[in-house]
C-alpha cells in the first residue's frame, strides 16, 4: 500500500512550472546522446584503454555498456512513478530518505561543475585546430578566454529555452555522427585496401572478448568505460519538459546507451584496426589529441573533419551537461533542500535561469582556478569524476530495487528488470568505485604525479567535494528542516499500474 507520509512532499507552485511538452522523444534522445560527448569521449579514452588491454579495447567498450544499461533500466522505471527533473535526488529521497537523497543530488550537481570547463576547452581547442588557428589553440590565455565566453553562450542557450537547446543539439549531433562515420569508413577501407600509413591489422571477432587482457587490465578499462557512457541521463532530467513524460524520457535514456554502444564499437574497432595497438599505446598520453594524430594519418588533407567531430561533440556536451546540474538544483530547491532562489523559473522562457547561471558561474570559477594551479590539475579533477559518477549511478540502482520492493514478485519482468538488473548494475559500479579509490590513493597514478596530503589529487578532490557537500547539507538542515521531515516510502500501486499502462 502507498506510504502516505512519503507523499507529503512540498509541491511546486504553478508559477514554478517548467514548460511542459516542450520537446519530443527524438529531441530527448539526441540530448541524451550528446551529453556523453561521443567523439570527445572516444578521443579521450581510446588511447588509454588500448594501452591497458591492447586489441581487446572493443571488448572493454562492450563490457562497460552492461552496467550502464542496467542503471538506465532503473532510471526508466523510477521515472515512470516519479517524473521529477531531480531524478536521482528525488528518487533516492523517496526510497531511502532525505540524507541519502541530498548527497546524491549534490554529486550530480558537482559533476557538471567539474567537467563543463574542460568540455568547453576541448571544443575551443579542436575548433581552432580545425580552422587552422593552431597558434591560438596553443596560447593558453586566448584559449581559456574563449572557453569562458563559450560557457556563457551555451548557458544562455539553455536559459532561452528547451526547444532552442534541442534545435542546437539536433544540428550538432548530425555534424558529429557524419564526421565520425566518415572517419570510421575511410579507416576500415584503407585497412582492407592495404593503404594504411600505420601498421594496421584486420579486425577479428576475438577483439570483443573483454577478459582477453586479464582481470587487472579489465578493471582499469572499465573505469574509463564508465566515463565514456556517462551523461545519457540528461534526457531523463528533462522529464517535466518532454512529451509523454512517464515513458519517453526513460526510453530516450535506454536508447541513448544503445546508440552509444554501436557508435563506440564501430569507431573503436576502426581506430584499433588502422593504428594498431602499438601506436595507440605509445601515444596514450596524448589523451583526446590522439584523434588529432590519427586525423592526418587517416583523412590526409581532410583531417579537419575529425577535428570538427571532436569540437562539435565537446560543444554539444558543454550545453547538455549543464542540464542535469541545473534541474537537480531546481528540484532540490523546490523541496527546500537548497535555498528557494534556485527554484526560480524564468517567466518568459520557463527554464530554471537562476540555477542554470549558478552552475555555469561555479564551473567557470573552478575551470579558471584549477588552470591557475596547472593543466594537469584540471585533468586530475576530471579523473575525480569517476567517483561521483559511480556513486550516484549505484545509488540510483539501489533506490530502484528499494522503492519497488513490494512489487518485485508481481511478475518475472519486475523481478529481473526492476530488481535484479539495477542491483547488479549498482554492485558493479560500487566495485568500480572501490577500485578507483584504491587507484587514486597513489599519487603516481595521477596526471600531476604529486601528493596532496599523502594522496593522489583526484581522490583529494573527490573527498573535498564530499566534505563540502556534507557541511552544506548539515547547515541547510539546521536552518531549514522542512525537507528533512520527509520519510522514505514505497512505490504507490496506482502509480505502478499507470506506468504499466503508459
Amino acid at each position: 500500500m502507498a506510504d502516505d507520509v512519503a507523499d507529503r512532499r512540498p509541491q511546486p507552485s504553478p508559477e514554478a512550472d517548467l514548460k511542459h511538452n516542450a520537446i519530443g522523444f527524438v529531441d530527448a534522445l539526441v540530448i541524451g546522446i550528446n551529453s556523453t560527448s561521443p567523439a570527445y569521449s572516444l578521443a579521450a579514452v581510446i588511447g588509454p584503454v588500448v594501452a591497458l588491454v591492447g586489441i581487446y579495447a572493443p571488448g572493454v567498450i562492450l563490457a562497460s555498456f552492461v552496467p550502464m544499461l542496467l542503471i538506465a533500466s532503473a532510471f526508466f522505471y523510477l521515472n515512470k512513478v516519479d517524473q521529477d527533473c531531480g531524478t536521482t535526488f528525488s528518487w533516492v529521497t523517496r526510497a531511502m530518505g532525505p540524507w541519502a537523497g541530498w548527497i546524491g543530488g549534490w554529486a550530480i550537481m558537482m559533476t557538471g561543475v567539474l567537467v563543463v570547463g574542460s568540455l568547453a576547452d576541448v571544443a575551443i581547442g579542436f575548433g581552432l585546430l580545425a580552422v587552422g588557428l593552431d597558434s591560438w589553440a596553443d596560447n593558453a590565455v586566448v584559449r581559456q578566454t574563449l572557453t569562458v565566453l563559450l560557457i556563457l553562450v551555451m548557458t544562455a542557450v539553455c536559459v532561452i529555452g528547451t526547444e532552442a537547446s534541442a534545435r542546437v543539439q539536433n544540428v550538432l549531433i548530425l555534424a558529429q555522427i557524419v564526421c565520425l562515420l566518415a572517419f570510421a569508413v575511410v579507416a576500415i577501407y584503407r585497412v582492407y585496401a592495404g593503404t594504411a600509413s600505420l601498421p594496421s591489422i584486420e579486425p577479428k571477432l576475438s577483439w570483443l572478448d573483454p577478459f582477453g587482457a586479464g582481470g587487472a587490465a579489465l578493471t582499469g578499462g572499465l573505469l574509463l568505460g564508465v566515463f565514456m557512457y556517462w551523461g545519457w541521463e540528461s534526457a531523463v532530467n528533462l522529464t517535466e519538459e518532454v512529451e509523454d513524460s512517464a515513458s519517453a524520457p526513460g526510453r530516450a535514456g535506454i536508447w541513448s546507451t544503445i546508440v552509444l554502444l554501436v557508435s563506440y564499437l564501430s569507431v573503436g574497432i576502426a581506430v584499433v584496426a588502422y593504428a594498431g595497438p602499438a601506436f595507440l599505446a605509445e601515444n596514450a598520453g596524448e589523451e583526446e589529441f590522439i584523434f588529432g594524430l590519427l586525423a592526418g594519418e587517416v583523412m590526409g588533407g581532410w583531417d579537419w573533419i575529425v577535428l570538427l567531430a571532436v569540437s562539435t561533440s565537446a560543444l554539444a556536451s558543454t550545453q547538455t551537461t549543464i542540464i542535469p546540474s541545473s534541474r537537480t538544483a531546481l528540484s532540490m530547491a523546490r523541496r527546500h533542500a537548497l535555498p528557494s532562489v534556485f527554484a526560480r523559473i524564468h517567466p518568459r522562457f520557463h527554464t530554471p535561469h537562476v540555477a542554470t547561471w549558478a552552475v555555469a558561474f561555479v564551473a567557470i570559477l573552478w575551470y579558471v582556478v584549477v588552470n591557475l594551479i596547472s593543466e594537469n590539475a584540471l585533468f586530475d579533477s576530471l579523473t575525480a569524476l569517476s567517483l561521483l559518477i559511480a556513486f550516484y549511478y549505484a545509488l540510483t540502482g539501489l533506490a530502484c530495487a528499494v522503492y519497488y520492493r513490494r512489487h518485485l514478485t508481481e511478475s518475472v519482468r519486475n523481478f529481473f528488470l526492476i530488481g535484479v538488473g539495477p542491483l547488479v548494475g549498482a554492485a558493479l559500479l560500487a566495485w568500480l568505485l572501490v577500485e578507483s579509490i584504491g587507484d587514486m590513493a597513489d599519487p603516481a597514478n595521477s596526471y600531476s604525479g604529486v601528493s596532496w596530503f599523502g594522496l593522489g589529487p583526484p581522490l583529494v578532490i573527490g573527498i573535498g567535494i564530499l566534505l563540502v557537500g556534507l557541511i552544506i547539507m548539515v547547515a541547510r538542515r539546521l536552518t531549514s528542516a522542512e525537507f528533512w521531515r520527509e520519510r522514505p516510502g514505497v512505490a504507490d500501486p496506482a502509480a505502478v499500474r499507470a506506468g504499466k499502462e503508459s
